[in-house]
């Protein structure tokens, strides 16, 4: 019983030291890298919301 216990609860405890070690890895970008982003995902909007129209028509 209590093996399964200890089974059940390695998985939370897998997750959140998984969590954690994803979290501390990432950074955040810098400035030019959030330049370069949000250029990207501009053009992407504009080109879309310019194929949605042209589909409309």
């Amino acid at each position: 019983m209590t093996n399964q216990f200890q089974e059940v609860m390695d998985i939370p405890r897998d997750f959140v030291k998984d969590g954690t070690q994803f979290v501390n890895r990432c950074t955040k970008p810098d400035f030019e890298e959030f330049i370069k982003i949000s250029q990207a995902v501009g053009i992407g909007f504009l080109v879309m919301g310019a194929v949605g129209y042209l589909v409309k028509l």
